[in-house]
């Protein structure tokens, strides 16, 4: 598998400072799964009473990790949770093996922990169609277990990278009742990521009480504002998996809470964002703004088909203002349009308009605009008051290493 040595020129300056949540601690391990010389595999154990919510990818091909998970969210939900993940193999394409391995993992976590079997929920990520050798990380679990610990949420997160360059961490924190709650969540995810649930691993944990139910119907609404919306190469994860789990440890019930809500999709919405800037060879991050569509979904087909198009993105990586392939994308995505009402911005400079290019459009000004490596492509449709933004990034010669180098 490729080495990767060289950070994404998106990343942010650093991991960010996260509030420890109650009732939950992490353990990371080098168990050898695939990678040598690096933590792969990370153990997170919440407390009794923690919710457990969860989405998922809508792969056809799902990998075993993911179906058990999707059988047992929504089940008892009184007793402690433990999340164990391991990266270097996705333990995907292995038929009877992969739901072995899952058992396997699953009971040896339960026998460590004293967590339920029917409340361990796992996730693998890396190498497609190779069994999962499960028996390195078993042979771990007593380690995990004796080194958890509630602030080693970072070392949760470099263990789950992948081709990711930077371990990605976003918070939040609000006031409820005069206490505080807080939010933190962990990201891995850099290619194979286009919008179909959330295309990479995502786990988030609060202090705050939620009932499931709720907590369940609040993150599937927020992934599609966030995760949903987000795409690097169009190609969606056999093992996409997003965890949320409330241990309410804080004492605050914030069930219906709008503060609450705001800084959870606020914490899920920087970690998407962290996937885009970290995106496989990116150098460019791009926000994609769709209005004036005839409804908002009509709008987010738009959005998605100038995101995910191989020429929109080699030319913005390629800093050309090639506004003929955005018309091009507009056209071929399905969803209705009207050459003739259609207008198209990079930054703040109109470049075309009523089916025309502006008659104040300058090439060299858009073209210093495409050097910059925070990008707005806004489009307006001129049908009615659909909207909607996603964010990409641009397709370079290092998507291609990456990939082509990735089981070497």
């Amino acid at each position: 598998m490729a080495t990767i040595t060289k950070v994404s020129p998106l990343a942010p300056a650093g991991f960010p400072d996260l509030p420890v949540i109650g009732g939950v601690r992490f353990a990371t391990v080098a168990a050898g799964v695939r990678y040598q010389g690096r933590t792969d595999v990370m153990l997170a154990v919440m407390d009794l009473g923690t919710s457990v919510a969860g989405v998922f990818t809508r792969s056809a091909t799902r990998a075993a990790p993911v179906l058990d998970c999707q059988d047992k969210i929504g089940g008892a939900s009184d007793g402690p949770a433990a999340i164990l993940v391991n990266s270097g193999n996705a333990n995907a394409f292995t038929g009877h093996y992969g739901q072995t391995s899952v058992a396997e993992v699953t009971q040896a976590v339960s026998d460590a922990t004293g967590v339920p079997v029917a409340r361990v929920f796992t996730s693998s990520t890396g190498v497609i169609g190779e069994p999962l050798p499960h028996e390195r990380i078993v042979a771990q679990l007593e380690a995990l277990n004796g080194a958890l610990a509630p602030d080693a949420i970072e070392a949760a997160a470099q263990a789950i990278m992948t081709t990711d360059t930077f371990p990605k961490g976003a918070s939040a924190q609000v006031e409820i009742d005069d206490k505080t709650v807080s939010v933190s969540g962990i990201a891995k995810g850099s290619g194979m990521i286009a919008p179909d649930m959330a295309t990479m691993l995502v786990y988030i944990f609060t202090d705050a009480k939620v009932e499931q139910g709720a907590l369940q119907q609040m993150l599937g609404a927020m992934t599609d504002r966030t995760f949903n919306c987000i795409t690097v190469d169009s190609d969606t994860s056999t093992s996409d998996s997003l965890l949320l789990c409330a241990t309410g440890a804080s004492g605050v019930d914030a069930t219906g809470n709008v503060a609450f809500a705001e800084a959870l999709e606020a914490v899920m919405l920087d970690l998407a964002k962290q996937v885009v800037r970290d995106g496989e060879g990116a150098t460019k991050f791009v926000e994609i703004r769709v209005t004036g569509a005839a409804s908002d979904a009509d709008a987010k087909v738009h959005g998605l088909a100038i995101a995910n198009s191989p020429l929109v993105k080699t030319a913005i990586a390629g800093e050309d203002p090639n506004w003929g392939r955005v018309v091009m994308a507009i056209g071929k995505s399905g969803a209705a349009a009207d050459r003739d009402l259609l207008s198209i911005s990079f930054g703040d400079i109109l470049v075309a308009e009523k089916g025309w290019v502006s008659p104040d459009y300058r090439e060299e000004k858009a073209a210093a605009y495409m050097k910059g490596q925070e990008l707005v492509i806004a489009v307006d449709l001129g049908l009615g008051d659909g909207q909607s933004t996603v964010w990409t990034c641009d397709l370079t010669h290092g998507y291609i290493e990456i990939n082509a180098d990735y089981r070497s």
